[in-house]
């Protein structure tokens, strides 16, 4: 007889949430940044007034530091891919502001009493792959005892402040181009509950370890505005656009690339919490075209967890960027809606995108 090996470790069973699905509702958040007093230093050029990525701190005329910080509980089950994911999650928010991450520290919440320190490492050793990768090395960071996994990154990056690509600079005229599917939440969510029986759980990692360099370095130099789609779901980080913006932006429904596991998933009720407290946070803000469903509107709002750069660039430019991006493997990226003039900011979600010509 040989002792059977041991069940390998299921991170997600010891969080109550998973990823991006775990933030607080952008409401509660909003609420709290208003109390916050107003940001008068003049080389702040990216502060929590506008609800952005980053941010931003001017040096001199040539460079500014990008400062983020991100971090959660496990989204997946093996250490290597939630240490993975997390520190893609992380970076992407310097990648969002059109900088580029150089230095990154860990931030770790572990339950020592219940998982050996080898999953620890484990999670480390993911995180520090990807962190390589984009040039941001891990150079220390910080512990605590934790009841739950916890894992991330606070990342610095550089920018030239003449270059800072805040939510703030969409224009009137410009197509909205996403990079990446959503739908993760609903994926990630049936994988926890022991509900993939579609087998989506891969797909989705292999999307949330996929850095937004590539996407980044196609966007940056001609986008006016640049977010990434995270916790606050597709329209959560729209309407951020929009209100620092004050456009009106419009999505079609029929061009938004959706994961097609996520389409039986929210059918079958397994969208997170997050996913409902976005859509009943954007009910005010979103006009729904007639016959867009319920279902549909939660996967618009699906709490992503390291998910594409959402852009707002000249129309003239969006047939190259897009062939631009194909080429760089980014093949879920399309052009999936508009920018316009507004008296006052709003979103609106029609179903198919309109004749041109």
């Amino acid at each position: 007889m040989t002792q059977a090996d041991p069940e390998p470790v299921r991170l997600t069973r010891l969080a109550k949430r998973a990823g991006c699905a775990a933030k607080q509702p952008p409401d509660f958040l909003l609420a709290l940044l208003g109390k916050l007093p107003a940001v008068t230093d003049p080389n702040v050029l990216v502060g929590h007034a506008t609800s952005d990525d980053a941010a931003v701190y001017r040096l001199s005329d040539e460079l500014a530091l990008v400062f983020t910080t991100d971090f959660f509980t496990p989204i997946v089950d093996r250490p290597r891919d939630f240490g993975a994911i997390a520190a893609t999650n992380a970076l992407s928010d310097v990648y969002a502001m059109g900088g580029e991450p150089f230095m990154s520290l860990s931030i770790v919440g572990f339950p020592s009493a219940s998982l050996g320190p080898e999953v620890l490492v484990e999670i480390l050793e993911g995180a520090a792959a990807k962190a390589i990768e984009a040039g941001a090395p891990i150079l220390g960071g910080h512990t605590i005892q934790s009841d739950e996994p916890i894992f991330g990154l606070a990342v610095v990056g550089r920018v030239d402040p003449r270059r800072v690509l805040a939510n703030s600079g969409a224009k009137p005229g410009d197509l909205l181009v996403l990079t990446k599917p959503i739908g993760l939440g609903l994926i990630t969510t049936a994988a926890k509950r022991g509900e993939d029986h579609l087998g989506a759980i891969e797909q989705a990692i292999a999307l949330m370890t996929t850095l937004n360099r590539s996407a980044a370095e196609v966007l940056a130099p001609v986008a006016h505005a640049l977010t990434d789609v995270t916790g606050f779901g597709l329209l959560g980080h729209l309407r951020n656009m929009a209100a620092a913006s004050h456009v009106l932006a419009t999505v079609w429904l029929d061009s938004v690339p959706i994961l097609d596991a996520a389409r039986v998933y929210v059918e079958a009720g397994f969208a997170p919490g997050g996913t409902h407290a976005n859509r009943r946070f954007l009910a005010s803000w979103v006009d729904y075209e007639p016959g867009v469903g319920d279902h549909e509107q939660l996967l618009l709002c699906d709490a992503q967890t390291s998910g594409g750069l959402l852009a707002a660039v000249p129309a003239e430019s969006a047939p190259d960027l897009l062939r631009a991006l194909h080429e760089r493997g980014l093949a879920h990226a399309r052009v999936i809606g508009t920018i316009e003039a507004a008296t006052e900011p709003r979103l609106r979600v029609g179903r198919h995108a309109p004749e041109i010509g």
